[in-house]
């Protein structure tokens, strides 16, 4: 079981424009370098990393969307939560 993960993120406004980053992002553009660029998130500024947390520090559905990714590297789908769309990329996993 993972007690910790670490993600980036990328947050957009809308659906479209976080499905036209993610048809870049999985066709090899680096997600850091969209962060910068895009990313509404303070985070933004450092590629869109979050550090680490474990369940219950994120609203629910960017954690569970967070929490399923498997493998490095891996990035969802993107995801609705109150402050906008995220499209989430798995960067560190600690496990129990």
């Amino acid at each position: 079981m993972r007690n910790e993960i670490r993600a980036s993120h990328i947050l957009v406004k809308t659906k479209e424009e976080a499905d036209k980053l993610y048809d870049e992002i999985i066709n090899g553009k680096d997600f850091a370098e969209i962060a910068q660029a895009v990313s509404l998130c303070p985070s933004g500024h450092d590629g869109g990393d979050l550090g680490f947390f474990g369940r219950g520090m994120m609203v629910k559905p960017f954690e569970d969307a967070a929490f399923a990714l498997k493998d490095m590297g891996d990035v969802s789908e993107p995801v609705e939560t109150q402050f906008g769309w995220h499209l989430i990329k798995l960067t560190g996993i600690i496990d129990a």
